[in-house]
This record gives structure tokens, sequence and C-alpha cells, in this order.
């Protein structure tokens, strides 16, 4: 920890990059651990362009039950403190993979969203948003072209949205530390975030609980610790 804090105090361009182990100590699941989504489910039946298509039942009610999941958690320690670091200069953007808005609810503002965000839905059709809540009561049709309301978010079969991508990209390469907190790193593109910055000549530091796919590019690996503990004794230290 003591490395990391006095790489965090040195950097002028550090970038952080949250995966799903950043929002599971609020409470909401992951994807892939023995626990996660995916153990049991399959997400090209629920999370796909064809099951948005072909398979809207389960569509609907696979990311209802997401939304109110979402309703029921708040930010975690983790999420306060980086917020509380971007209102301060220390850290200059954040990554995401996660679709919760936890951060931005925490009060983060340089957020990209590489997945989107399921807190808001979108007409399929005529691109109409309107809040998540919308799922809440049932409500799936578009007022104003009557096609179907769907999450703001990346489903497998699509793109990764470009504006997202460009600010990702842009603060890669200025990134002089660059921190990983909590994914394993195992999907791409977001996977290639880390290993650019690390061709760009920064410092990568990698907080997850399990190996990840690009352990051997780390400069420094923090293993069995709760990324809200490892946050919060950097913090008060800085």
């Amino acid at each position: 920890m003591e490395t990391l804090t006095k790489w965090l105090k040195r950097a002028h361009h550090t970038v952080v990059m949250t995966g799903a182990g950043m929002s599971t100590e609020s409470g909401l699941p992951d994807f892939r651990s023995n626990k996660g989504l995916w153990k049991h489910k399959d997400p090209i039946a629920l999370a796909s362009t064809e099951a948005l298509q072909y398979n809207r039942e389960d569509f609907f009610h696979f990311y209802q039950s997401r939304i109110q999941a979402l309703e029921e958690v708040e930010p975690n320690s983790g999420h306060k403190t980086l917020a509380a670091w971007e209102k301060q200069g220390i850290i200059q953007s954040i990554i995401t993979q996660n679709v919760d808005g936890l951060h931005q609810r925490a009060g983060s503002k340089k957020v990209a969203e590489l997945h989107g965000s399921i807190t808001s839905l979108r007409c399929n059709d005529c691109g109409h948003v309107v809040s998540s809540e919308a799922y809440l009561t049932e409500q799936t049709t578009c007022p104003k072209c009557h096609g179907f309301f769907r999450p703001n978010v990346v489903l497998f079969g699509e793109m990764l949205p470009e504006h997202a991508i460009v600010f990702a990209d842009r603060h890669t390469r200025a990134a002089d530390l660059f921190i990983v907190l909590g994914s394993s790193l195992s999907v791409a593109p977001a996977s290639t975030f880390p290993a650019q910055a690390k061709e760009h000549g920064a410092k990568l530091a990698i907080v997850n609980r399990t190996e990840t796919d690009l352990d051997a590019l780390a400069d420094l690996i923090i293993r069995d610790r709760n990324i809200g503990d490892v946050l919060k004794e950097m913090d008060q230290h800085l």
C-alpha cells in the first residue's frame, strides 16, 4: 500500500479502471465468479442483440431484476473515496466496465462507461430516453413511436460507445499511473487499456481478489483485500 500511495502522490495523470469487483462491495453480484450472474445463466439468451430481438420477455425480466437490485444498494466507501480524489485533483478520470452508475451517484464526474448505463432506457427504434424506473412499472413501450424500451447498456453483439472509447483512450495515453480495481481484465476491448497505458510508460497497479489476465504486466499487485479498505488506507496517507 505504501508503494502505491507514493506513486499516487507523485503521479501527474492517474487513471482508475473499475470492474465488477468494485460494486460487489455494495452488494451487487459480479458476472464470472462462482456466485456470478453468468454462473447459471446464459448471457446470450438474456443480454444479447438476439435476446432483444427474439426473447424479449426473458430479456425484460432479467434487466428488470437488475434494475430492482440497483434500487437497493448505495455507493460504497471505495466509490466515495474515488469521487473525493477526483474533486481534489488526485485522479484525473475513471474508466469503468460497470453499468450501475454508482460512481456518478458517489459524485464522480469524469467517468467513461465502456458498457453503457443501466440507469436509463432508450427506445430501440427512435432512441427516446427515459429513466430505468420505467421497467419497474412494467413500461416497455415508447410513447413516441411504440417501439421497445431497452436498457442503455452494451449488449453482447454490440459495439462499445465511441464517446466512451475516445475518452478512455485519451486519458490512458496521458496516464503515468493506471490503477485497476476489481476487474479480471478478461473482456476485450476494455482489457486493452491497462496494456496501452504500460506501452506509453505508465506504472500499472492491479487490486483484485483473483489473478488477472494482465498480472504479468503489472508493476504492483494487491490481492485478498477489500477495495474500499485499500483506498481508505491510502487516503489516510495522502
